[in-house]
């Protein structure tokens, strides 16, 4: 793992107690963290609206909040929920960063606007709480092995408060700089893996005009210049689209959908001309989803 801008030493949990930390959000990736984290000797105490995931965590040896307020008292929080307004939620509405002690750490892993991940890090300093800005990239089954990619942004404070924990999900952690550089950077490697995505799925109708069987043209690919995480790992998301149709997950959640317009409206705000962000938010969830389901986009 690597996390940058700092060398200092963690602090060490006592003697004995296992280290803690609160997790908010049971979904794709909450649950397969929370199970990381128990598989690696953490005490666990979760929350989710959905009585039935918390149930499925407590099974396997997590504690159950009864509510947002219940975690006050970890030193370490970890959110994942679905957007902005569920981080929002969690931390403002419910007023739990003034309710957290001080010197407790959260890590956001929710992939967020960078303008709300900037915004929750000076509330997070006004409350003498050190966040990271955490999003993510691995998708569920590396977040179950504890394989995570975490594009961090923070003071090297945060970072330092939060490194037994990102230490535990993660086996690469970046530092690119303060809260909101974290989500800029994950958004800007959701650009690039959906214009790979949709450039595969074009080159795959232009190979089957002429029955170009679409295995044998991955594996030619995989091995020429036009290689790619996408050609390697096919499937990954009508695997994923399978995982999010079962839970009930909303279209406009799922990151095909979610975080492409949010790159938009990021380079709007900025006054950045992303066009190929543009094209891609209004043709990938119609393909991915097509795609899924058994017909091509």
């Amino acid at each position: 793992m690597h996390v940058s801008d700092t060398d200092s030493k963690p602090d060490a949990p006592s003697p004995g107690k296992p280290p803690a930390v609160g997790l908010v959000g049971l979904g794709n990736l909450g649950m397969p963290i929370a199970l990381a984290l128990l598989d690696a000797g953490w005490s666990v105490t979760v929350f989710d609206r959905r009585a039935e995931l918390v149930e499925r965590a407590g099974a396997q040896g997590a504690r159950a909040a009864a509510d947002v307020s219940g975690l006050a008292d970890q030193p370490m929080l970890a959110i994942a929920v679905t957007d902005d307004t569920a981080v929002d939620e969690v931390l403002i509405g419910s007023g739990l960063l003034s309710a957290l002690r001080a010197g407790s750490a959260v890590a956001v892993h929710s992939t967020i606007l960078p303008v709300t991940a900037q915004r929750l890090g000076e509330q997070a300093v006004a409350a003498g709480i050190a966040l990271v800005d955490a999003p993510v990239s691995g998708g569920a089954a590396r977040a179950r092995a504890g394989d995570l990619t975490v594009f961090a942004g923070g003071s090297p404070d945060a970072l330092h408060r939060a490194k037994p924990y990102l230490d535990t999900v993660a086996s690469t952690v970046v530092h690119l700089g303060g809260a909101g550089a974290g989500s800029a950077a994950k958004l800007g490697n959701q650009l690039m893996m959906f214009a790979s995505l949709a450039a595969t799925y074009e080159a795959l109708d232009l190979a089957a005009v002429y029955d170009v069987a679409p295995e044998a043209f991955l594996r030619a690919v995989t091995h020429s210049t036009g290689d790619c995480w996408i050609a390697r790992e096919w499937g990954f998301f009508d695997r994923t689209a399978a995982e999010y149709d079962a839970s009930g997950l909303p279209l406009r959640y799922r990151p095909w959908s979610k975080d492409l317009w949010d790159l938009v409206a990021t380079g709007r705000a900025h006054d950045l001309s992303l066009p190929v962000a543009g094209m891609l938010a209004q043709l990938m969830p119609g393909w991915v989803e097509a795609h899924a389901h058994g017909s091509q986009p």
